[in-house]
């Protein structure tokens, strides 16, 4: 793929706080990144690592606590939720959970006709052509349009949400983790139509996700985050061949190994994720880190460039800081 050089969509900054009881979550802490047109950038990390909270901030879901996002030349950061909506039709989500994103109640093609009458796609006689080819893009029967959703098998539930989403033809699709309640061989199915139809419309995904053999298999760059931070950013194949944030190792390492008597060169780091809370001292990875040094613990940690990656990590501070992750 050919990069270029003005990015869609820039992340600079971004920050999500909620108030809990008193005190103040933090779920993304100064989250940036860049993605350019035609590329799939993915987010990955642990559950509770801020990366769904980010997403829902891309597409307005959520009001960002601070920070800026900026779709193509337009700062939609700030945008009030009215005059978002006209955006709406050049960026759109598809969610995790297909059961609770359909309406149970409303049929297939009522669910497909409302994003296409909504923006003045298709009129009364251009609908049914309009349907047809949407169900034919996602590989649906067309019979399948008098279904409701509580009829549908849990793979093609999936493949109207996704449907809905690309009614639009929008610029950029966010995905949060939409193949994590399929089977194996639905989800390499569903990825399979993803990068076609992403090459077929000429689509831009931001690609939530904690599976990181998924990642390997749709990704171009790839954003890992821990505790609402980014600890590593980098091409997919840099990354994931060669990690240099402890994180990013223990994420790799936790990867089972297909072949029965092979032994990984690093162990997986213990712990589980500590959650998004107060500001941390630090890097946020101290407490499981197993190469953790009294600096680790205080201030900000920059990012390093480590080849063409760049990581949070004091470890790679003879490479140079530099200003700021930029996926």
């Amino acid at each position: 793929m050919t990069e270029s050089t003005t990015p869609l969509l820039r992340v600079e900054g971004l920050r999500k706080w909620f108030g809990s009881h008193g005190d103040t979550v933090r779920a993304v802490d100064g989250v940036s990144f860049d993605v350019h047109p035609g590329q799939t950038l993915a987010l990955v990390g642990e559950s509770g690592c801020g990366k769904s909270t980010t997403a829902r901030c891309l597409v307005r879901l959520e009001d960002p606590s601070e920070g800026r996002i900026v779709f193509g030349e337009q700062d939609i950061t700030a945008v009030a939720r009215r005059r978002f909506r006209p955006l709406r039709r050049k960026i759109q989500m598809v969610f995790q959970d297909p059961h609770a994103s359909l309406n149970p109640s409303m049929t297939v093609k009522r669910m497909l006709a409302e994003p296409l009458r909504l923006h003045g796609i298709a009129g009364r006689d251009e609908m049914e052509e309009q349907l047809a080819e949407l169900m034919q893009l996602v590989r649906l029967e067309p019979e399948l349009l008098g279904r409701r959703a509580d009829q549908l098998s849990g793979g093609q539930k999936q493949r109207v949400g996704i449907a809905r989403a690309i009614a639009t033809r929008p610029d950029l699709v966010v995905l949060d983790e939409p193949t994590s309640a399929l089977d194996m061989s639905l989800r390499l199915a569903l990825l399979d139509l993803l990068s076609e139809l992403q090459r077929e419309l000429r689509m831009t995904y931001v690609f939530i996700t904690h599976d990181l053999s998924t990642v390997r298999q749709i990704g171009d760059r790839v954003v890992v985050m821990y505790r609402g931070k980014v600890m590593e950013s980098g091409p997919v194949e840099d990354v994931l061949d060669t990690p240099h944030h402890p994180y990013t190792q223990a994420l790799m390492a936790a990867i089972p190994v297909p072949e029965p008597g092979r032994r990984r060169h690093r162990p997986p780091v213990g712990g589980e994720t500590a959650p998004a809370g107060r500001a941390l001292e630090g890097c946020p990875f101290q407490d499981r880190c197993p190469h953790v040094m009294p600096e680790c613990r205080t201030g900000e940690i920059p990012f390093f460039a480590v080849g063409r990656s760049q990581s949070a990590c004091l470890l790679h501070r003879s490479n140079g800081a530099g200003a700021e992750a930029s996926a």
